[in-house]
């Protein structure tokens, strides 16, 4: 479990170097039975600059969790989440 939170600031660091907002950017984990998915929460103008044309940035993303997991023998996911905005 330590190293899935050494990988959860790796692509904490990625997602904040992409968007326009990065105090937007909450990178979170759950664990699942095959391994551990991270969940990213960005701002909604950030949402397609996560994903890129034709999801080309979200499919790196993966190949770089899916490299990694295949090292510490284990799968990781990731999971765009566009945070809620809410008028308060």
């Amino acid at each position: 479990m330590g190293s899935d939170l050494n990988i959860e600031g790796l692509v904490h660091r990625i997602v904040v170097a992409l968007v326009d907002d990065p105090n937007e950017v909450q990178v979170t984990s759950g664990a699942t039975e095959t391994g551990t998915v991270f969940y990213v929460a960005v701002a909604p103008s950030d949402v397609g600059k996560i994903i890129g044309k034709n999801g080309r940035i979200a499919g790196s993303i993966r190949v770089l969790l899916s490299a990694m997991g295949v090292a510490a023998k284990t799968q990781y996911g990731l999971n765009i989440v566009v945070k809620s905005v809410t008028n308060v």
